[in-house]
């Protein structure tokens, strides 16, 4: 039987954590994982009058959906499906009667209260995670096993971990004045609520909307809680990217387009940690230090950061715009000292040892994809008979380029 490829243990300082018991291949898939709750991104009310009618995504899998007459809509509430099939799975799951009629309630009394966006949002989530109480008990409890309470101290992320009290209190009791009461056992509490806010704020991965080079920002469609890839810790320079497929054909994909795919970077050997980026490689040292704290709950010494802790912001403006310039099509010059291009691999096979001053030359030069408005990260196509595969896939745009092409 092959050894798995990845495994879960606590490090020290970061807490529970992912990593190699073997060595890995750069392009190797590490892991498939399904969410166990999934919800949209998008406000039931907002000042925009043109995001209140205008739901592109199918309620269940959140696919991109073409308008009607070709959408499925619900009869009750009027969400949107992109198949009779989809719609008939979410009548049991992410769309059971009691969702439908909360839907209906929560929509009029948000039309009628102005009230943050992120409030609405995470009320989404609580609306879904009590949902998901009364469809799987296991699943349930899976979301409550994962990092995140409202009292811990001992946890990596424990600042993060507090939600506003105001915020909580508030969602509790628009859900249990708004909403119908709920055919299980227990019932609303605020308490349970808080905990529930505080696994999907560590614990959530963004969705995104589909790629397009006349968009430099886009938005999130939907948030998932992926039991399993929730335990990757964060790193700036990453060994591992996801895919997302959302849009994919589901005929292709086994109807499973939700499923979140792990590929690794480059090769790593046993016993190295594997990790994610949880935003874009691109940002800045300020702006990913604010975000890691913000929402995680700590401070990131990784190598790229402890190298860029001592540049003024002006050195990080001086390198975005020389991305740029990069990134210009039809620009064919490197933006890198020639000698990153060699290859960086040191006795362990670990092909992201190289010049300490600027660890990130190499990577950004071979991993991050140059198409406008992109800056996704590359990874290399699956191996094949233990070979790493010379063409690499983009995780954001989905666009193809060979290992050495500039």
């Amino acid at each position: 039987m092959e050894t798995p490829a990845i495994g879960m243990t606590e490090i020290p300082g970061r807490g529970r954590a992912m990593v190699a018991l073997r060595p890995i291949k750069g392009g190797e898939i590490i892991l498939r994982d399904s969410p166990i709750l999934l919800y949209s991104a998008l406000p039931f009310h907002s000042d925009n009058h043109l995001n209140n009618n205008n739901n592109p995504y199918c309620s269940n899998c959140f696919t991109t959906i073409s308008q009607p007459p070709q959408t499925v809509p619900c009869s009750t509430c009027a969400s949107q499906f992109c198949t009779l099939a989809c719609q008939s799975a979410a009548s049991t799951t992410s769309h059971t009667p009691w969702v439908c009629q909360t839907l209906i309630r929560l929509r009029d009394y948000f039309s009628g209260n102005r009230v943050p966006l992120d409030v609405q949002i995470q009320t989404r989530f609580v609306v879904s995670a009590y949902n998901l109480a009364t469809v799987s008990q296991s699943k349930f409890q899976t979301l409550l096993s994962l990092q995140g309470s409202v009292d811990s101290v001992n946890s990596v992320a424990s600042q993060s971990d507090v939600v506003s009290e105001s915020d909580a209190s508030f969602i509790n009791s628009v859900i249990c004045s708004v909403c119908p009461p709920l055919p299980v056992q227990f019932g609303f509490s605020l308490e349970l609520t808080k905990v529930l806010l505080a696994k999907d704020k560590l614990n959530a991965f963004g969705l995104m909307e589909p790629f397009s080079e006349q968009n430099a920002d886009r938005s999130v469609r939907a948030y998932g809680i992926y039991p399993v890839a929730s335990f990757f810790n964060h790193d700036c320079l990453p060994n591992a990217c996801r895919f997302d497929y959302l849009d994919a054909d589901k005929s292709s994909q086994l109807n499973n387009n939700t499923e979140m795919v792990i590929r690794m970077i480059h090769d790593v050997p046993q016993g190295r940690e594997v990790c994610l980026s949880y935003f874009p490689v691109n940002w800045k040292y300020s702006e990913r230090q604010k975000r890691l704290r913000e929402d995680y709950g700590f401070v990131c010494d990784c190598d790229r950061c402890k190298v860029e802790a001592g540049w003024s912001e002006s050195d990080g403006d001086e390198l975005a715009m020389d991305d740029d310039e990069g990134n210009d099509e039809g620009n064919e010059e490197g933006t890198m000292d020639e000698d990153v291009d060699e290859r960086m691999e040191g006795e362990d096979g670990d092909v992201m040892k190289g010049d300490d001053d600027f660890p990130h030359a190499y990577f950004f030069l071979n991993y991050m994809c140059d198409r406008t408005n992109c800056w996704g990260t590359l990874a290399p196509l699956p191996p094949s008979v233990g070979t790493t595969s010379g063409v690499m896939e983009c995780n954001v745009c989905g666009g193809f380029k060979k290992l050495d092409q500039r």
